[in-house]
């Protein structure tokens, strides 16, 4: 389940607690768990609903001032509309792993292999390393410019940075991308290995 970062923002504040989502069945359950910029955010229910019946409560509990805008903001299908309860669970342990920098040769050699798989299973090649030089050398640049200079789509290219970010390695900026701390140790150690 997507969630902007504004609403994100706002579930770790404690100002939102509901969203509202037309899906032809539920795409979440009660428990799931995913992360956000603003943290990991649980599911503490899901319940269809009318869009009738949405409060101005309910509407302002989902971060909209209005219903109107609470149902504007719903895809513009026939799907039905659930009610899905929110909470902020803890924060995002991506943010703890880019800034532990302190790599001992383990962490490396692990990060290393990690690497290396993601190289092995990619349908275009090795691209983990130019990736990361090239988020070194020219951090917020637009993704699609970064993709495009690699002659890749945008997507898949995010999909790939995500990869890294996953392992602690790059963060996203509002634009662009950098290397995290964690990221920029392993860099220096990797480019240490090659001379």
């Amino acid at each position: 389940m997507l969630l902007p970062a504004r609403v994100a923002e706002a579930i770790a504040a404690g100002d939102v607690d509901l969203a509202f989502r037309r899906w032809s069945t539920p795409r979440v359950k009660v428990g799931s768990r995913f992360t956000t910029s603003a943290g990991i955010v649980e599911v503490t229910s899901v319940e269809p609903t009318d869009v009738g019946a949405i409060t101005v409560d309910e509407a302002r509990r989902a971060g909209f001032p209005t219903v109107a805008k609470a149902v504007g903001a719903l895809r513009k299908n026939d799907d039905p509309v659930y009610r899905v309860g929110l909470r902020w669970a803890a924060e995002d342990p991506r943010i703890a792993l880019r800034n532990d920098a302190d790599l001992s040769d383990d962490d490396v050699a692990d990060l290393t292999r990690r690497l290396e798989r993601l190289d092995t299973r990619s349908t275009h090649g090795p691209w983990t390393r130019a990736v990361l030089e090239m988020i070194d050398r020219r951090p917020a640049i637009r993704a699609a410019d970064l993709a495009a200079e690699f002659g890749r789509e945008t997507q898949p290219f995010k999909l790939d940075v995500r990869k890294l970010k996953t392992l602690g390695l790059t963060h996203s900026l509002e634009v662009g991308y950098e290397l995290a701390p964690r990221g920029r140790e392993l860099l220096g150690r990797l480019r240490t290995a090659d001379d």
